[in-house]
């Protein structure tokens, strides 16, 4: 059997110090991390190449997480998971409101943000194999 090519792990994140710590603990767990300050700019990193999960910020300037999530699905269907990471008090909500997987609230532990990331990722590379 041919391995499937190990796609990215895209987090959107308008706080450049959190998306720096995200990206250098997922780096630290061997994951390739592709980033994005905002919706627009994730859904341009989409279209190069398709993420294996999206970590997805809620509220971004330019384009906030509800209307990424909106075109993302419209655009590639449900071709990656998407995980909402926010500090508003309803994340659930939130999550269940864009057809999300999953949810992580901030502040967050490290190792709540790797099992996270761990357990959605591992579906989408089950689904590609």
């Amino acid at each position: 059997m041919i391995a499937s090519k190990i796609r990215p792990v895209l987090v959107v994140e308008d706080d450049p110090d959190l998306l720096e710590i995200m990206e250098i603990v997922l780096d630290s767990e061997s994951y390739s991390v592709r980033k994005a300050f905002n919706g627009r700019d994730a859904l341009i990193e989409a279209r190069k190449e398709m993420p294996g999960l999206v970590l997805l910020d809620m509220q971004m300037p330019v384009m906030d997480g509800w209307e990424f999530a909106q075109r993302f699905r419209e655009e590639f269907a449900s071709r990656a998971p998407i995980v909402v990471i926010t500090a508003a008090t309803d994340a659930r909500w939130r999550a269940e409101k864009i057809g999300a997987q999953g949810y992580l609230a901030k502040p967050f532990e490290i190792d709540d943000l790797i099992s996270c990331v761990f357990k959605h990722y591992q579906k989408t590379q089950l689904a590609d194999s």
